[in-house]
């Protein structure tokens, strides 16, 4: 197991298209419920214990080996908003691309011909860290730190906030997304043996309702 692959798989500047996304934080900012770094702390908390949760127990599962189609099923079926389910199959279309030129993969390929409109992202990151020889857990971390530094990111640039108070942010959630990220690899170790359904499928109603409306904005700065 390389810690050199999971620094490149979850620096920001790998190019899968994170950058371009602010999971939520455009519609909360323009809501007025992100306004400090303490609001922020907040937002990127729940965000990380429900949907981050999800997708990190997603990408540890296809990191395990079960079934990137059953997996990527089981991602639709817990990604009620249409938004999110198309935001995060162009995602895995873009990991898809990076991951393929980074760490060639037999598996990717099959996952590519058989999803040629994208794969849910996390279940292509999964892939992509088993091609890179890295860990479920690796994976759940990789999932799980996108889900709070992407928001954190995108409101240094919504609110003009001080990036050193966003990275404290992130830097106080390390003991939470750790947390986080081996309770998703868990639930993937019980997967493997009982099967998909048993993994998280935690939810936040109130990201589903804000990303259909900050799709219909005609105007944004985020894609989502």
């Amino acid at each position: 197991m390389s810690r050199a692959a999971l620094l490149v798989l979850a620096d920001g500047r790998f190019p899968a298209g994170g950058h371009a996304h602010s999971g939520g934080a455009e519609a909360a900012v323009k809501a007025g419920r992100i306004r400090t770094a303490a609001d922020l702390a907040e937002f990127c908390r729940g965000r990380l214990h429900t949907a981050g949760l999800t997708a990190a127990a997603l990408a540890a599962a296809a990191a395990a080996g079960l079934d990137p189609l059953l997996l990527d099923e089981a991602a639709d079926a817990r990604t009620p908003s249409p938004a999110l389910r198309a935001t995060a199959r162009k995602l895995g279309r873009q990991m898809m691309r990076a991951a393929r030129a980074t760490w060639p993969s037999a598996e990717l390929d099959a996952l590519a011909a058989a999803r040629p409109r994208g794969a849910h992202q996390p279940v292509v990151l999964g892939l992509a860290a088993r091609a890179a020889a890295l860990g479920p857990e690796d994976a759940a971390h990789c999932v799980a730190y996108e889900a709070v530094s992407g928001p954190a990111t995108a409101v240094v640039r919504l609110l003009s906030l001080d990036p050193f108070d966003a990275t404290g942010v992130l830097a106080r959630l390390a003991p939470e997304l750790d947390a986080v990220a081996r309770r998703a690899a868990v639930a993937a170790a019980e997967a493997v043996v009982e099967g998909a359904a048993v993994l998280p499928a935690a939810s936040a109603p109130l990201l589903d309702v804000m990303a259909e409306a900050h799709a219909a904005w005609p105007v944004r700065l985020f894609a989502s």
